[in-house]
């Protein structure tokens, strides 16, 4: 087993699952050594990884376009927070909108019933954003990343 981390894949052994790697994974700059842990942070830290790997077992019973359209949903609200602020932060929610918009294009119809009203929420979100950018005298079609 491993964990994904923003410097990449880092195994994970636990003692009884075999393999050839050690039963600590590489560690990571900065961290302590479980050996130098006491023993309520080294079963603090026990309970920690096997929450992780709980959750790891949940995503990967769920299907995976479940989960590719509950991430979507996620950009849908980012960008509904951002845009119903007093002050919106439109290019915040312009990112959140286009990465959704991308990720529902690259997953075209594998997404099955939940593709039609992801696209319809994509739709929405992209009529508030025009709503709040015009009434902020913003252009809407204007991309603050290519000034």
């Amino acid at each position: 087993m491993s964990l994904w981390t923003p410097d990449g894949e880092v195994p994970m052994n636990r003692p009884g699952q075999g393999g050839t790697a050690s039963a600590n994974p590489p560690e990571a700059p900065g961290t302590p050594d479980l050996d130098d842990l006491s023993p309520a942070e080294q079963a603090q830290m026990e309970a920690l990884i096997a929450e992780m790997a709980e959750t790891q077992r949940q995503i990967l019973a769920a299907p995976a376009a479940v989960v590719v359209a509950n991430h979507a949903m996620g950009l849908f609200q980012l960008a509904a927070l951002h845009l119903k602020q007093n002050q919106p932060d439109l290019a915040a929610a312009r990112l959140a909108i286009d990465s959704m918009a991308g990720l529902l294009d690259a997953a075209g119809v594998r997404l099955g019933e939940d593709g039609e009203t992801l696209r319809e929420a994509l739709t929405e979100a992209q009529r508030a954003y025009v709503a709040r950018s015009s009434a902020a005298g913003d252009d809407p079609n204007h991309d603050p990343s290519e000034n």
